[in-house]
């Protein structure tokens, strides 16, 4: 069934992916406050993340068109439901009002927004063809709502350890969607890191990925940065996080990139109860 035009512009920001980063940018403020709030500042820093996001969304739709009409032929451009002219129109606008909230909050948040955002437009035709430097790219990326919110309150050190946790899992999940996504980059020549050194490299950098995150995710509170209500999330964490290391190692790949985004959402529960 085709979508309506609005439903097509909103598939095309995947609003999902733009509620995660609204929720990372409130989480790593209120690190920084120490409190349940969320005052203006934080707010517009929240709708900063929202437009920078869909603008970076609706800029890799645009790129990958080609890829998705093999991989994920329901994606909007891919289906053919929006127009290149309509995507490009979406991320110029929702970039500059990103942006606008952005200096509206502080020029140190324009120039990290501003950061970010290149980084969005330039993985895909830059960074997405380099293996995992391509990885690496959208797990920073990803990662610094935390950083965002908590500059935004005034206090960016909250928010650097658990950026830097949660960067760790989304690195491991964007292995997982080359991973996935093989057919549609060999189809279009694009060197990924399972296609440059095969698949089961790829899995290796996945599971090894996750591996790390294990033991780094219970520093902070064996270090008494965090008290014991986020060891016992993160321990409840972990266990999950060993068991898709067995199941990537024996490359079993089925819910793996739905387990880990949920992994994200454990993690930021775990921040925000240690806090509250």
């Amino acid at each position: 069934m085709k979508r309506s035009p609005a439903a097509s512009a909103l598939a095309l920001v995947r609003p999902r992916n733009l509620l995660m980063a609204a929720a990372g940018v409130a989480v790593g403020g209120v690190l920084a406050l120490g409190r349940l709030a969320l005052p203006a500042a934080l707010l517009w820093a929240m709708g900063s993340a929202l437009g920078l996001g869909a603008s970076g969304n609706a800029a890799n739709d645009l790129f990958d068109v080609e890829a998705d009409r093999i991989n994920q032929p329901l994606r909007p451009l891919a289906a053919g439901e929006l127009s290149r002219r309509s995507a490009m129109t979406i991320a110029g606008v929702a970039g500059g009002l990103g942006l606008w909230a952005a200096w509206w909050v502080s020029l140190t948040l324009f120039w990290l927004g501003l950061a970010a955002l290149a980084a969005m437009l330039a993985y895909s035709p830059l960074f997405k063809a380099r293996g995992l430097m391509g990885n690496v790219t959208v797990a920073v990326v990803a990662s610094l709502p935390l950083v965002y919110g908590a500059v935004a309150a005034g206090g960016w050190r909250a928010g650097v350890v658990p950026s830097v946790l949660a960067a760790f899992l989304h690195l491991a999940r964007e292995v997982v969607k080359d991973l996935e996504d093989v057919p549609g980059d060999l189809a279009i020549g694009r060197r990924t890191l399972p296609i440059e050194l095969g698949p089961d490299a790829g899995f290796l950098a996945a599971a090894g990925t996750l591996a790390m995150f294990v033991p780094l995710a219970l520093i902070p509170w064996a270090a008494g940065w965090y008290g014991w209500r986020y060891g016992l999330v993160v321990a409840a964490l972990d266990v999950g996080a060993l068991a898709l290391i067995w199941r990537l190692a024996h490359r079993r790949l089925a819910g793996a990139r739905a387990a880990l985004k949920a992994a994200m959402v454990v993690g930021l529960v775990a921040l925000l109860w240690d806090r509250l």
